[in-house]
């Protein structure tokens, strides 16, 4: 699914046009993403939460030449899945992939 699905689902399920359902799907989005760039969590119960998780710096290798690279410390966001999410794709049937 991708996000213009997403939105008419979203859509659909309301009751609401489809503008409406994008205003709040990237109002949503926006919101989650401000607050971990912050360095808050957003947890939704169920559902699951979204961090930051910190990456040290690392010395790696370039896939082409072989040579040893440095690899700066970085910061990448992060998603747990909560307790019910798992149960219910745990319960699903499997799904053809496209």
């Amino acid at each position: 699914m991708n996000k213009s699905e997403l939105i008419e689902a979203i859509a659909t399920r309301t009751g609401s046009s489809k503008a409406a359902a994008q205003d709040h799907l990237e109002a949503t989005l926006e919101t989650i993403s401000a607050a971990i760039a912050g360095g808050n969590s957003v947890q939704l119960v169920g559902f699951g939460s979204f961090g930051v998780a910190d990456r040290a710096a690392r010395t790696g290798r370039n896939p082409q030449t072989g040579e040893e690279i440095q690899i700066k410390a970085s910061r990448t966001p992060k998603f747990t899945a909560g307790k019910a999410l798992k149960d219910r794709v745990n319960a699903a049937p499997k799904s053809k992939k496209k």
